[in-house]
């Protein structure tokens, strides 16, 4: 893989994949779009006098036109719709009674009755004088949604309670697998789910996800619900079909209530979903920085290991600053890995919570976990190569102050100079400070002592493409090339230029000060500094400042006196 390869996958990649949502938010989702359909084609619709009568509850007129043309009543209209439906569906109960004539249970093209139609709509008057007057009360529509199921999907006290007072059946499921019972405790409140357990609804019914009753009040914050169908015999820790438990659900969906109700009532804390996320991972994931309170200290540590993803991976990769701080407060490991299966996901292999946050940009969230002693150079890709290519001046010295590896490399290409030199070429202060924190500017080959200007012919060889001397006198370089070869020859001692940076440097007038600077003599000063840096070491030049030695000398030591490379 290439470094360009690398580096796009910092935004190519910069997110944990969500976890893939169950197919039911689908269904949900379609349904919704049905409901908007449809009732945009009730608006829209050009309306036929009759049907314009029956919605405005006139009867009078409604008499006259049943005496002039009785024929009209049952003439259905493109969706199979006749007068009786209309007037079930607007609760115009006096238009019912006078529209019934025998018809009751004629269907729809969708195989509604006018029964379902006024049990949708809550028009309790209408639903009870149709039960009166023969409707059958199971009749299901091409969904195989009842009566009973709609009055549960847009609950009504009232209409269930009639239905159920005239047989209705309260485990018959929809093509979905959905039962009354789901959508009472997706949408209702306690009364409706307790009418339909005391009727003999099965609290563990499955629909086609191997969702329960009790998932679904959790899943949409019904606390008191669920408590109910605790008390009859639902479990806590029943899981859907792609792992989910329903305290899963209530901590992605931040149902705060829901999730002390379901920790009191002794769920699992560490239930993994099919994709191996606990609960806590996703309240993380969506910033519910309360109910991850409340799970930290109920998660087992070994669990969060086993599933290869650390919470605070997340919390880093989603910027969950705030949950990142309690996390590491809490203790979690802020050097854990992700695991191989999560971390191949990724085209540079990114593995620690420090290299989100950098590939983030995210200054305070990186700070935070280096204090907290994260580890700069544990991942493939070091972070501090993201930060000098994206020319993350702060980000960088962050980095460098923490102990990350300047003289780092590309572990998929692998060259005899650091690759961050190349990288920073294009900004100057980052530049500077990669060298003045001791990135290597001599390559050895053993005996012959390569000198700095033989690794600029090859610089970029790792490529496959330039030389260096050809990238640094490319149009993109032009401006900046003399000064960039000056800055790298304030850092070695004698050098050799090649013949195309010698040209570069020749090509203006205010450079040809630079050609002289690599000529012999060097300034004894300039050789003794770099004697004495090459005797400390990289680890020990951030150290310089605490040598007894006068303040001047220690800034010369530490470049501080070329400020002409600052700006």
């Amino acid at each position: 893989m290439t470094t360009n390869q690398h580096l796009k996958s910092v935004n190519k990649h910069n997110k944990i994949s969500d976890e893939t949502e169950p197919v039911r938010l689908q269904k949900q989702f379609w349904l919704l779009e049905l409901n908007i359909l449809f009732m945009l084609w009730f608006c829209c619709r050009e309306s036929s006098p009759l049907q314009k009568v029956i919605m405005d509850g006139d009867t009078e007129a409604l008499m006259d036109l049943v005496q002039q043309r009785p024929s009209s009543l049952t003439e259905p209209c493109d969706q199979g719709w006749v007068a009786l439906h209309e007037a079930a569906f607007y609760g115009q109960l006096q238009c019912v009674q006078i529209l019934l004539r025998g018809q009751v249970n004629i269907c729809t093209l969708k195989n509604e009755t006018s029964l379902l139609l006024a049990a949708l709509r809550g028009n309790a008057s209408c639903v009870e004088f149709l039960l009166k007057h023969g409707a059958n009360v199971n009749t299901a529509n091409k969904l195989r949604e009842t009566p009973l199921f709609v009055a549960c999907e847009n609950p009504n006290e009232e209409v269930v309670e009639l239905l159920l007072r005239y047989g209705a059946q309260v485990n018959l499921s929809s093509s979905q697998g959905e039962s009354p019972l789901h959508e009472a405790c997706r949408l209702g409140g306690p009364m409706i789910c307790r009418r339909l357990l005391d009727a003999g609804a099965n609290l563990k019914a499955r629909n086609v996800y191997q969702i329960q009753p009790l998932f679904s009040a959790a899943q949409n914050g019904n606390a008191e619900t669920l408590q109910l169908l605790v008390q009859r015999g639902a479990d806590v820790n029943e899981q859907a079909g792609d792992g989910a438990s329903p305290l899963y659900e209530a901590s992605k969906n931040g149902h705060f209530s829901v999730v002390q109700a379901l920790l009191t009532l002794k769920a699992d804390a560490n239930r993994a979903t099919n994709s191996g996320l606990l609960p806590l991972h996703v309240a993380v994931r969506n910033n519910h920085k309360r109910i991850v309170s409340l799970l930290i200290p109920l998660t087992s540590r070994v669990r969060i290991r086993t599933c290869g993803i650390s919470p605070l991976h997340i919390a880093a990769d989603r910027n969950r600053d705030e949950i990142l701080e309690l996390l590491i407060e809490s203790g979690f490991d802020v050097n854990a890995e992700l695991s191989e299966e999560h971390s191949k996901m990724y085209e540079d292999r990114r593995s620690t919570a420090l290299y989100f946050s950098v590939s983030n940009g995210n200054l305070e969230a990186a700070e935070t976990l280096l204090e907290a002693g994260a580890n700069p150079n544990l991942d493939i890709f070091n972070p501090l190569l993201i930060a000098v290519r994206l020319g993350w001046t702060d980000m960088a010295e962050l980095l460098v102050r923490y102990g990350a590896d300047v003289n780092a490399q590309i572990s998929t290409q692998p060259s005899s100079f650091p690759s961050a030199i190349l990288l920073g070429t294009e900004s100057p202060p980052i530049l500077k400070l990669l060298l003045d924190n001791g990135c290597d500017t001599l390559v050895l080959d053993g005996s012959a002592g390569l000198t700095v200007f033989a690794l600029l012919q090859c610089w970029t060889m790792m490529f496959y493409v330039f030389q260096y001397c050809e990238a640094i006198s490319s149009s993109c370089f032009c401006r900046i090339s003399g000064p960039i070869i000056s800055m790298l020859l304030d850092y070695v001692g004698h050098v050799r230029l090649c013949s195309r940076l010698l040209e570069i440097l020749e090509s203006r007038s205010d450079w040809v000060s630079i050609k002289l600077k690599a000529a012999p003599p060097h300034p004894l000063m300039q050789l003794c500094r770099l004697k004495i840096r090459f005797l400390l070491g990289v680890q020990r030049l951030k150290l310089i400042h605490t040598l007894p030695l006068p303040v001047r000398l220690i800034r010369f030591l530490r470049y501080d006196v070329l400020h002409n490379h600052r700006h």
